[in-house]
């Protein structure tokens, strides 16, 4: 039975994929995929399995080596679709394969060989051709030159042998399958080089004449080498930290028996209800929450916080975090796809597979560029070949080397992926990259108010007291009260009582709650031999006397001579809230603030955070509306949400963000999502939007003037053999590079004033 074979079991499916219409029997699966090097390899392996029956829809990447696509199970199985991959010249791997790695660190490895020997016979092959270099006439015997020669050739052998390998390999199967990648023009270059030089090596008088070109030849061999070797190792950082975040899950986990036996089973097969026993650097392999032990929780991938949470018995716990210090026992309430692990690895599966609409345009151009370019160089060896045949070639081979347009290709990709996984780190995961390049554009933010900018409890605020009454003595004697209900407001006013040590002045009895109006009972010092008072905690009819402010939400207190104090509740901000108001307008974006809740509470909340904007009592139709208004003004909209109502609007906006927190609903139509209670994220997101896209045209404006500069050159013939590997070896690692800041920290950002 075939490797591929094994994954037509429906059981398997689920590992690598979701299953996304179950009456019609639509899977969505994820891939790995091995041996790519171009957009126009991606163009090629899409094309592939779009020709497969049963296959809806594909997605490759080239930067990310990932793939994605929608198929029928009715029409067609994994080793089908797989089978088209190999068939094209490649391999692909589920993307759960816990094998990947392992196959990409031998990829690594054997890059490396390649590179170590290609070095080594360039320097040797250097050393033999540089007294031709510097000799001076008839320095050089005729025997001598031929030995030279003679070890130049056979120190080039294990060149084209071994470290050619993949070119010569990539370009027969394009050869096989009539179709062309980026290697394709590269290993003719190699091979042309290395005839012609064999052809002066063997027969001097022939008609390619005497001149050898194996030092030009291991010289952009080793070029072309060194930029593939750092641009495997510098996309592992991504694609790597990718798979890392992927596969966190283990493949089997401890699970305790009703007697107290423990089995190790594969997690695939844990349901809800189990009992697993989870030790000190063990990852957790489902949802669930701990019943037996303590322990530190590293949950930094999935809420945003970055430092250690303490867990204990009846504490959640989550899918991919890491148990740090203890051993645990933890009831299993969700597992696969309905953990938040899942849901996150979806989300940045999603982002891995999009492609921003200039990566499209390139990739679009990849293989028509590179049939131009074997035409061009055709073209090039036909025009100087009556003259000088061996120059001729050796134009043809510098226009086939130096025109690869792998920076052109890369210039988007890279520095999306680079800017998504710093991102990532930060806790704000990107659903789609193109989002980043809609983001760089934003000119107004519309934020929800409560859970978005106010948190969901409140705080005390003013506190209003009859004469003779001090306020720490009322907010006391109503933590008395307050502390035997549950309702939220009770809660505020306990925790501000807490909060100033408030808490045990007083106590209460002959507690007596009504539902609605408050509570009322018999308080006294917790010290001393004072008589007790009867108090009324509630709302102003519940104490009988007339609310101070209208417009504001109180909390009185009264006791039998009446009015005694009044609490103000105000929403809670957020602790970053009111920075990130400030920064969005020094940046020179305006803000506005749509909210469900009453007019007078939203303008509130507006005023304190210094927003002019503001509108209360929106129904999700009226928020959906205020920002079509805002978009047919010709505003680039963000839109910041968190609840059901907000869905509309995040799914009409130019792009949105949902907060970690938010309803499944919320995020499903987010473009960002914010782990853990970082409001302060969407400043940070679009700061680091707009360097993204100043590197992305940095990366395409060098790719042009790289193209632009180096083609007629090479069309004209001073362009030599070795100088064209080492410019398009550059011009695609300096382009990885730059993108490569984007994984970095910025600097900080000067607020400007437009976008």
């Amino acid at each position: 039975m075939r490797d591929e074979d094994v994954l037509d079991d429906p059981q398997q499916w689920a590992a690598f994929g979701k299953q996304v219409d179950e009456a019609n029997g639509l899977w969505e699966s994820n891939l790995v995929i091995e041996g790519m090097h171009c957009a126009a390899c991606a163009v090629t392996i899409e094309s592939a399995l779009r020709q497969v029956p049963g296959v809806q829809s594909v997605e490759v990447s080239a930067a990310s080596h990932r793939a994605r696509l929608r198929w029928s199970s009715s029409r067609v199985m994994p080793s089908q679709w797989l089978q088209a991959v190999r068939a094209a010249g490649y391999r692909a791997v589920p993307a759960n394969d816990v094998f990947v790695r392992e196959r990409r660190l031998i990829e690594s490895r054997r890059a490396l060989w390649r590179w170590l020997v290609s070095g080594l016979c360039m320097m040797q092959v250097m050393m033999y051709a540089y007294p031709a270099y510097v000799a001076a006439p008839g320095d050089l015997s005729a025997e001598m030159e031929r030995l030279l020669r003679w070890a130049s050739w056979v120190l080039t052998l294990p060149v084209i042998l071994f470290s050619c390998g993949p070119f010569f390999k990539a370009a027969w199967r394009d050869i096989v399958h009539a179709q062309v990648s980026m290697d394709l023009p590269v290993a003719l270059g190699m091979l042309i080089t290395f005839v012609a030089s064999t052809a002066g090596t063997f027969d001097p008088q022939g008609i390619f004449g005497r001149e050898v070109y194996f030092d030009s030849l291991t010289m952009f061999v080793f070029f072309l080498l060194s930029g593939r070797w750092l641009e495997l190792r510098l996309r592992d950082r991504t694609a790597g930290a990718l798979e890392a975040a992927l596969n966190r899950l283990p493949d089997s986990v401890l699970r305790v028996s009703p007697h107290g036996m423990t089995e190790r089973v594969a997690v695939a097969r844990l349901v809800t209800g189990d009992l697993v026993q989870v030790a000190a650097g063990e990852t957790f392999p489902a949802d669930g929450n701990i019943v037996q032990g303590q322990t530190q929780v590293d949950e930094a991938l999935l809420s945003g916080e970055a430092l250690p949470l303490a867990r204990g018995i009846g504490s959640r716990v989550l899918a991919g975090s890491h148990n740090l210090t203890g051993v645990v026992q933890v009831l299993v309430e969700q597992t696969g796809a309905a953990t938040r692990f899942a849901q996150i690895a979806a989300l940045m599966e999603s982002a891995a597979l999009s492609r921003p609409a200039v990566a499209r345009v390139a990739d679009a151009i990849a293989k028509p560029f590179v049939i131009a370019v074997l035409l061009a160089a055709l073209g090039a060896a036909a025009y100087g070949w009556r003259t000088d045949p061996a120059h001729a070639l050796m134009v043809a081979v510098a226009v086939l080397i130096v025109t690869c347009p792998c920076a052109l290709s890369l210039a988007t990709p890279a520095a999306m992926l680079a800017a998504a996984g710093q991102l990532a780190r930060r806790g704000v995961l990107v659903r789609s990259l193109p989002a980043l390049e809609v983001l760089a554009r934003v000119d107004e933010v519309i934020f929800d108010k409560t859970g978005t900018l106010t948190r969901d409890q409140m705080g005390v605020g003013a506190i209003a007291v009859r004469p003779g009454v001090a306020a720490s003595d009322a907010l006391a004697m109503a933590h008395a009260l307050a502390c035997h209900s549950l309702h939220p407001v009770s809660r505020a006013l306990a925790a501000a009582a807490q909060a100033r040590g408030l808490g045990e002045l007083w106590v209460a009895s002959e507690v007596t709650e009504v539902a609605g109006q408050g509570v009322a009972a018999l308080v006294s010092r917790a010290q001393g031999a004072a008589p007790s008072r009867a108090l009324r905690l509630g709302s102003a009819s519940f104490c009988g006397h007339d609310q101070v402010a209208p417009a504001t939400l109180q909390c009185s207190l009264a006791d039998d001579q009446g009015w005694l104090a009044s609490f103000e509740l105000i929403e809670e901000l957020r602790p970053d809230a009111i920075g990130l108001i400030e920064d969005l307008q020094a940046r020179g974006i305006r803000v506005q603030i749509l909210s469900g809740d009453s007019p007078a509470a939203t303008q509130v909340v507006a005023q304190r955070l210094g927003v002019a904007q503001a509108r209360g009592g929106c129904s999700p139709d009226d928020k959906l509306e205020v920002m079509r208004a805002t978009q047919r003004a010709g505003r680039r909209v963000a839109v910041v949400g968190d609840g059901l109502n907000d869905g509309p609007a995040l799914a009409g906006a130019h792009v949105s963000f949902a907060l970690g927190h938010a309803v499944p609903l919320a995020q499903a139509k987010a473009d960002f999502v914010i782990l853990g209670d970082g409001l302060s994220m969407v400043a940070q997101s679009l700061a680091l939007a707009r360097r993204t896209m100043r590197v992305v045209r940095q990366n395409l404006a060098w790719a042009a003037f790289y193209n632009a500069m180096c083609v007629p050159l090479a069309v004209l013939g001073w362009l030599p053999a070795w100088l064209a590997g080492l410019g398009m070896a550059a011009s695609s690692l300096l382009v990885v590079l730059n993108a490569l800041r984007l994984a970095s920290p910025p600097s900080p950002d000067r607020p400007v004033a437009t976008a």
